[in-house]
Order: structure tokens, then sequence, then C-alpha cells
């Protein structure tokens, strides 16, 4: 045994303590050097191919916060374009024709989803509307920045351009309206009790209009401060007779949503909940009706009257 050691053959004690100390210093191997190919070796010696000591792949390495902004924003941008086109759009309100409702400088939000269902305007809702032609030739729109312009197009500020009215719908498409001065709006034979929503102190009309009789896929409007509105009645002379076409209505105003404090909705009045509105509109149709199925019998009559008369 004294021989084989000063030969400088190792013992089997000391090759278990070198065997040892290797598998200490392997289980100390840190991430880093596995994620750079330090892998631990095979039982042979070499290292395995993917460098991870065959326990599983490493994780990748977060890409980060600035790299990823762009993308954020992009998406953003991208779903706020979006609800714009299809869902809401704020609206500035430019004068104080819809007052006390709206104040000038209120910001709405017009709900524009219903509508690519097929929803139509209905009395009494508050809706935006393209010019039809003709009613905003003398208004100013100021001219916007790059960057209004930009936020405009995106819908996260007011429309800055296109020029738009906001008024409330009083009849729709087979209605007849009519008003004489100083009495109330009446509505396919019904008076209309305004006193809800008309600005304190404005009276229903000023001048008398109409019977007007509202054609089919059409709306009249006015404003709640008559005094203050260029609305349906001042548009008399112009095609359409004052009425606007339902292809014009951008959405139903829904809420204000700034300022804070100015924070409500715009629900419709309770008086066109009036069943009275719809029998009215439906005795049209049916009296109508009636006649178109009279008139053969009195044609039938009328012939037997004269075929009496010459025989005898």
């Amino acid at each position: 045994m004294a021989v084989g050691a000063r030969s400088g053959h190792d013992g089997p004690e000391k090759r278990a303590d070198e065997a040892r100390a290797d598998d200490v210093a392997g289980g100390n191997v840190t991430d880093d050097e596995v994620s750079h190919g330090g892998g631990v070796p095979h039982d042979d010696g070499t290292p395995h191919e993917d460098g991870t000591g065959g326990s599983g792949r490493a994780p990748k390495k977060q890409r980060s916060f600035w790299k990823e902004l762009p993308l954020l924003v992009g998406i953003a941008l991208v779903l706020a374009l979006l609800i714009k086109t299809f869902l809401v759009q704020a609206f500035s309100i430019p004068s104080e024709s819809m007052m006390n409702a709206l104040k000038k400088g209120d910001r709405v939000l017009v709900d524009k989803l219903t509508p690519w269902f097929g929803s139509e305007p209905e009395r009494g809702e508050v809706v935006v509307f393209h010019d039809p032609g003709g009613w905003l030739e003398t208004a100013v729109t100021p001219k916007p920045n790059v960057v209004q312009k930009f936020l405009s197009f995106i819908g996260l500020m007011p429309s800055a351009e296109e020029k738009d009215l906001i008024k409330r719908v009083i009849a729709v498409g087979g209605d007849t309206v009519s008003c004489k001065e100083g009495g109330k709006v009446v509505l396919n034979g019904v008076p209309l009790d305004e006193t809800s929503y008309l600005y304190p102190g404005s009276v229903p009309c000023q001048d008398s209009f109409g019977p007007v009789k509202v054609p089919e896929g059409r709306i009249w409007v006015m404003g709640d401060n008559r005094q203050n509105s260029l609305d349906s009645r001042f548009h008399q002379e112009l095609p359409g007779g004052g009425t606007v076409a339902n292809d014009l209505v951008v959405g139903r105003a829904v809420v204000v949503a700034w300022p804070v404090t100015r924070w409500a909705t715009l629900p419709v009045p309770g008086i066109f909940d009036n069943p009275a509105l719809n029998k009215a509109v439906a005795a049209a149709p049916l009296g109508a009706a009636s006649l178109a199925g009279a008139l053969p019998l009195v044609l039938w009559r009328r012939k037997k009257q004269l075929a009496g008369h010459t025989a005898g």
C-alpha cells in the first residue's frame, strides 16, 4: 500500500473526495452561465447541446418597456379611432340654443352605435346632425391646429371642422306639427307641455308655423331655447321644408361628459311617451283606407241609379 502511494497513484479515498468536490462545483452554476452555454457536462464529460445542463430551457429575456411603448400607443390609437367611428364621439356645444339642457362649451358624448343597427331618431331625443345645406352658411368655425386635427380625427377631441348641429327631435316621419304664436306646439293634434325642458322664460314658438306634415325618413327639430335657436322653423324655404333627413343624423347625445360639474344624462321627456301621439298618426292611414274601401260602393250605387233612370 505504501509503495502504491509513492508511485503517484491516487487511492480510493482521494478519488472519492475529488468527485465530491466536482459535484459541489457543478451545483453552483449561475443562471448567467446557463444562458450563455456554460452547461453541465454529460456523464461522459461532453456538455449538453442546448447549454442548459439538462434542466430545461432558460426563460427568455423580456423586452424593455420603451421598446413596447410604441406598440401600446399604436393599439390605443386604433382603438380610439374605432370607438369614434362606430361607438361614441365627443362633440362641443357651440351656442346657447339648447339651454338649459346644454350650455355653450359643454362636451357631449353621442351614441353612434345604434344607427348602425337600423335605429332611427325618435321624438324627444337630442341628436347631432350634419348641416342639411344652408343652415350654417354664416357660421364661422375656428381653424384648428395640427394637434387638434389629429385628436379630433381619432375622437379624443370634439370635431373641429365639421359643421354639425344639435337639436331636439319634435316630430318624425308621418307626424304633423304646428304652433300658433304664443301657444303650444301641437303634435298630431296633441298640445305638448314642454315646460320640463324649455329654457325658463322661453315660449314654445314666437311665430306661427304649420301645420307641417313631416315626410317619411325625415325629422323636425327645434332647440330648447326657442328664442335663440335657428331650427326647422327658420329653414322651411329650403329643400326638405325645414326637415332633416335621417341619414344626416350622426347619433343621439346621451350624456354631458364635461365639465364634471355639469355631468348629466339626456333622457327623453315623458310627454313624448303619450300613446295619443301614435294613435293620431295611425288614424290617417285608417281614414284613407276607409275612403278607398267606400269608393267602389259609391260608384256601384251611382251606376245602379243611372240604370234605373234610363229604364224609366
